[in-house]
């Protein structure tokens, strides 16, 4: 039994394209893995706020040294650092606006990224603390742009991901979705597909 976390970002919230294909993955991993147990958060229903000034500040500090003031400020990032790192495998279904990842989900990011609970550095440079996790990410994007200059956000998820130390990712994507509706058709199925092979794999 694993504990699955999914992450949705889009703005458009149930009916944005990633947030389709997420749904999709995950109505069929539910039938496939009948005993995981799947936490999902969508930061369009629950949107996060970015990070203050004053969180920036306590996230470094040991929990049994904050202030009041200081867990409060807290609270919310540390019950997502904890989410995070309790999961075994990590879906997350992302859109693309103005050639990169959607401001939630930096937020997400910016919560997440803790010096001593999923980094920290060392002599020899920074080391992940995030475990041996498998990352899912679906990615949907108007235009086409893998394998391109204006696909930053490959590049991105992989780094930021690395440096909390998870390499094991899969990419799942859906391009050309406002090109015309007959392409928006055709390669969402083509994704769906795609994401198919994530079962006939682990089978």
């Amino acid at each position: 039994m694993k504990n699955i976390l999914v992450v949705k970002s889009s703005i458009r919230g149930a009916s944005g394209n990633s947030s389709k294909l997420v749904d999709k993955l995950v109505q069929r991993w539910q039938a496939h893995y009948t005993d995981d147990t799947l936490t999902t958060r969508d930061l369009y229903e629950s949107p996060l706020p970015h990070l203050s000034q004053a969180s920036y500040e306590a996230m470094p500090i040991a929990v049994d040294q904050r202030s009041p003031e200081q867990q409060a400020n807290m609270a919310l990032s540390d019950q997502l650092t904890e989410e995070f790192l309790a999961a075994d495998t990590l879906i997350f279904g992302i859109p693309m606006y103005n050639f990169n990842i959607p401001s939630n989900f930096k937020a997400y990011i910016d919560h997440i990224t803790r010096i001593g609970l999923t980094f920290r550095y060392t002599a020899e440079g920074p080391e992940g603390l995030a475990g041996d996790k498998e990352a899912i990410i679906v990615l949907a994007r108007g235009g086409i742009y893998w394998g391109t200059e204006n696909d930053t956000q490959t590049p991105y998820l992989k780094n930021i991901l690395g440096f909390m130390g998870i390499t094991n990712i899969k990419f799942f994507v859906a391009e050309g979705l406002n090109i015309n509706p007959e392409m928006c058709e055709t390669n969402m199925q083509s994704a769906i597909d795609h994401m198919g092979t994530l079962f006939t794999e682990q089978a």
